[in-house]
């Protein structure tokens, strides 16, 4: 993933949509909550290291470093970079 535009709208398309179930009640509020728990720590953690095993930044055996919390700050301007 190492160009930033395919990043940016892998992280963000489910976000998007998942704002929209909610908008358009089609989703309660504990299935949402849940997912957005989903999304924060296990979907985003796979996307942050698939971006850094392309950009060369770790190796595939530090995967497991990324679900420490706060671990993926250390790679911010990694992460964000254009």
């Amino acid at each position: 993933m190492k160009s930033s535009i395919v990043y940016y709208l892998t992280i963000f398309t489910p976000l998007i949509f998942l704002f929209y179930l909610i908008k358009s009640d089609n989703i309660d509020a504990t299935v949402f909550v849940f997912s957005v728990f989903v999304y924060v720590f296990v979907y985003r953690t796979v996307t942050d290291y698939f971006r850094l095993l392309s950009r060369h930044i770790i190796e595939k055996k530090d995967f497991w470093k990324l679900f420490i919390p706060g671990a993926r700050y250390k790679y911010f301007i990694s992460l964000y970079a254009f």
